[in-house]
């Protein structure tokens, strides 16, 4: 992840939004801290969030199967 100033960010945004087009990450810093981070928009589904979560595990996520109805009590 590039880290620049916010001077530089303001002289050089339309270079620093084709890195971020790109794929790349890019941290603006105000007097040494970070204060905005400029990310690609990749649009993304939930499952991909979570798929490393179950990838490299034994988890089982097949669902079970359903199950009979319960009786209901009679209300005579």
């Amino acid at each position: 992840m590039r880290t620049v100033q916010v001077a530089e960010a303001k002289a050089k945004f339309s270079a620093l939004l084709a890195a971020v087009e790109a794929g790349e990450e890019i941290s603006i810093t105000r007097h040494g801290k970070i204060v905005a981070r400029i990310v690609p928009d990749t649009p993304r589904m939930a499952a991909d969030v979570f798929r490393s979560c179950w990838e490299d595990t034994d988890v089982d996520l097949e669902a079970p199967a359903d199950m009979l109805p319960e009786p209901t009590p009679d209300w005579d």
